[in-house]
């Protein structure tokens, strides 16, 4: 019954035309950054130790753009219920797909380094512009709520891509092999491990940031090109992710320097524009400090 309740009313905001919806958006940043102030007090420690040369203006401006930028894609987020293939690739456009497409044609796949920057939500309409024999997957984390989680899956689904739980990655790639599948398998690999897995450190905004190497491992065993999305925001509701190739063998590399080289690029995305990473996130927290 809530499933359907939360269906519904979710659909009813994803048939809202854009211009409206970001009225809505507006008008929601007020009372969730100065009256509920969610999460301010771990948006603003993650913002000023990330950024330490900027001052407490700049730092209020940034914190400002991403509540505006959070609402926003919440409600984005929200049109994938209902949006079209055509209206969705006019938003969201992918560049440098032809390049992805001639490995796909040699017979390889590739794992594709993602992180929680620009709206990751419109990402799995990537299958409309791969070629069609091209498995479009992305590796997720179950939500504790399963009505959530439900609603998510339809979501990320609804235009062609596969979702795939963290711990079924496995058996899920090693069946797409043996059928003589090739495919782009997306990770956001920028969580932050739990405490007792935090044995691997690297420089990360500023931070002795422990990280998550499982993806590495993953891409090294299975043979797959190693790939990375920069995502820019154009202008409000319209994006361009450039699919850039990070290595095309890691196997070569040794090990950890494929997951130095993603974070690497990952700030460097960031710092260009830092209103678009989701700075709630506790990332900092197993972080070693002085």
């Amino acid at each position: 019954m809530m499933y359907h309740l939360l269906s519904f009313f979710l659909k009813l905001l994803s048939y809202i035309p854009f211009g409206v919806l970001y009225v809505l958006s507006d008008c929601l940043f007020y009372p969730l950054y100065y009256i509920v102030r969610y999460r301010r007090k771990v948006v603003r420690r993650n913002l000023t130790e990330s950024f330490p040369e900027k001052s407490e203006q700049e730092i209020k401006r940034i914190e400002k753009g991403f509540y505006r930028f959070f609402t926003d894609q919440v409600l984005e987020s929200c049109k994938m219920m209902t949006i079209s293939p055509e209206e969705i690739t006019r938003r969201m456009k992918f560049a440098n797909v032809e390049a992805a497409n001639a490995v796909f044609r040699k017979g390889k796949s590739i794992a594709l380094y993602m992180g929680h920057y620009g709206n990751w939500e419109w990402v799995p309409s990537i299958p409309l512009c791969l070629e069609k024999n091209v498995m479009a997957v992305q590796i997720y984390h179950k939500l504790s709520n399963e009505n959530m989680d439900r609603l998510m899956l339809n979501n990320r689904e609804r235009l062609g891509a596969i979702s795939v739980e963290m711990r079924k990655t496995a058996r899920f790639i090693t069946d797409m092999m043996q059928n003589g599948k090739v495919g782009i398998v997306g990770f956001i690999a920028d969580h932050s491990p739990r405490k007792k897995d935090a044995r691997h450190f690297l420089s990360f905004l500023n931070h002795d940031a422990p990280v998550l190497t499982g993806t590495e491992k993953v891409i090294k065993h299975y043979n797959f090109e190693a790939w990375f999305l920069n995502v820019k925001r154009i202008k409000r509701g319209f994006y361009e992710a450039e699919l850039v190739r990070l290595h095309e063998n890691p196997k070569e590399l040794p090990d950890f320097e494929l997951t130095a080289l993603y974070f690497q690029v990952l700030e460097k995305m960031i710092v260009s524009q830092p209103e678009l990473y989701l700075w709630t996130h506790n990332r900092f927290k197993y972080a070693k400090r002085e």
